[in-house]
């Protein structure tokens, strides 16, 4: 159900108080006025504090400075007059007491005659007292459709034409932003060279990220890395490759439903992350990172507001990778948290999403401790597939020492020894290897020469791995892992071969 048949029915079931988050107010006061209009042309009033009431000569600046004022004047209106009342910024006002004492008894008293009170916000600030009488609508931000239609409406009104490609990235790019956005953006294109231009998506590209620096909640994240940047992992890049066009329209017509996601279990250091950002390369779709720990606010109800604003957004931005780094810290013990019950709403919240979405938002998610996780995320349905990433094996290794060495000295990549480096680094995760190259290059820059191979085994020798000081831990997340929770993403880890053997 869309914002306007919600709305319409909220009108006609005679909801007294409803709350619409939204920093888009003169479109949502537009789509009000028409439904209001499709409703027995109901008339409608508008009140904020500076002006008072406006649009009526007879009423206009009543309330002005005033909040309990313009709920008073909802009474003066005949019982049988339909009529809806926006109210701007009343979140605000919400907190005192003759201002919620006076909804309460408004909300009793027009549940018999034909009118609604609507408060305008940019975000949910209910207070205990009137979650039971408010009634929280949410206002999408535009469709493709919306922003189509505008833009093409801006084209007629300046003259030109945009090819087919142009005006389907340039429509695709805006996704994300309110209409007032868009339209500053692509008035500053114009003033700027008199027409649309292919470069402009650039322009409305850096809007879209400053919007969601705004947010406070994702970052829009420069994934550059590529698949090929991942050494290993065979199983996991294959399952990649198989649905790289998964979000193209010719899937769509072949009937199959968008991917979902994929969780990423494994010890730290060994490529999760860099997973997540090869995806978005490869799949060439925006790559959002989501810090969970943002999501957690002070005031009450404010976390749940701001998950969904991040879901909102998220869904706004798709076809895109929502990536969350370490999700198994912001949702361990969570029965045992001391908030109120913040963190599991807000989960609920989360997780209801993943399994119900229908929008080509794909979730990647990593994890270090998987048995910390609570058992309803990894449920059939809210990722694709499991994946454990294990520590490389030797070819692996070769494969990872391959990839920094060709990035680091392609001119001289045949002069180190790969295949004794690789078998000098048993239980080195990729990070520490990373790590390895970058202090033998400490050791060749020191003394005014290149790194050779005996730099970096010497290097080798002086970094003690994790697989060694958290030997414990890690032992028992491969046991989980080689007991079939998970898919193995290297084809011929030990795991592998141990699983084949129990089979």
């Amino acid at each position: 159900m869309n914002f306007r048949e919600e709305f319409k029915l909220l009108l006609r079931a005679r909801y007294p108080l409803i709350y619409i988050p939204t920093h888009e107010e003169e479109r949502v006061e537009t789509a009000i006025r028409e439904e209001a209009a499709n409703q027995g042309s109901r008339p409608v009033y508008t009140w904020d504090f500076v002006d008072g009431y406006q649009g009526n000569m007879n009423d206009a600046g009543f309330g002005k400075r005033n909040p309990l004022q313009a709920l008073e004047f909802v009474e003066q209106i005949l019982p049988t007059a339909p009529a809806v009342f926006i109210l701007r910024d009343y979140h605000r006002f919400l907190e005192d007491v003759a201002i919620a004492r006076k909804l309460r008894n408004l909300a009793r008293l027009l549940k018999s005659q034909p009118k609604n009170i609507v408060l305008l916000s940019p975000r949910v600030a209910i207070p205990d007292d009137l979650t039971e009488v408010l009634t929280v609508v949410e206002f999408p931000l535009p469709s493709a459709r919306d922003i189509k239609t505008e833009v093409e409406r801006l084209l007629v009104a300046t003259g030109n034409s945009l090819s087919d490609k142009f005006l389907d990235d340039l429509v695709r790019s805006c996704q994300g932003l309110s209409m007032e956005r868009i339209r500053r953006v692509l008035a500053r294109a114009i003033a700027a060279h008199g027409e649309l231009q292919p470069e402009d998506v650039d322009l409305v590209l850096e809007e879209k990220r400053q919007t969601i620096r705004q947010t406070q909640i994702l970052d829009f994240y420069p994934a550059t890395e590529q698949i090929s940047d991942i050494g290993g992992l065979d199983n996991l890049k294959d399952w990649l490759l198989r649905r790289g066009g998964s979000f193209s329209e010719r899937a769509r017509q072949y009937g199959l439903p968008h991917p979902r996601g994929l969780l990423l279990v494994g010890i730290q250091g060994t490529g999760k992350s860099l997973t997540a950002k090869a995806i978005a390369h490869h799949w060439h779709l925006p790559l959002l990172r989501l810090d969970v720990g943002r999501l957690f606010a002070g005031l009450v109800g404010e976390s749940e507001s701001r998950t969904r604003q991040m879901i909102q957004v998220a869904e706004a931005l798709s076809p895109c990778i929502l990536w969350i780094d370490e999700i198994d810290k912001a949702f361990s013990g969570l029965g045992s948290k001391g908030d109120a019950g913040t963190t599991s709403r807000v989960f609920g919240t989360f997780i209801t999403w993943m399994a119900e979405k229908t929008s080509p938002v794909f979730v990647v998610a990593t994890a270090n401790d998987i048995q910390s996780l609570p058992p309803e995320i990894l449920r059939k349905g809210r990722f694709d597939e499991i994946f454990f990433v294990g520590l490389p094996t030797q070819e692996e290794r070769k494969a990872i020492f391959n990839v920094h060495l060709s990035r680091l000295r392609p001119h001289n990549l045949k002069s180190y020894d790969i295949d004794r480096l690789a078998y000098e680094t048993p239980d080195f995760s990729g990070a520490e290897i990373e790590q390895t190259l970058v202090e033998a290059m400490h050791i060749g820059f020191s003394q005014n020469r290149d790194f050779a191979t005996d730099d970096i085994l010497e290097s080798a020798s002086q970094i003690i791995p994790l697989a060694r000081t958290a030997q414990e831990k890690i032992q028992q997340l491969q046991e989980w892992a080689a007991a079939g929770r998970a898919r193995l993403a290297s084809k011929h880890s030990p795991l592998s071969i141990q699983r084949q053997l129990q089979e």
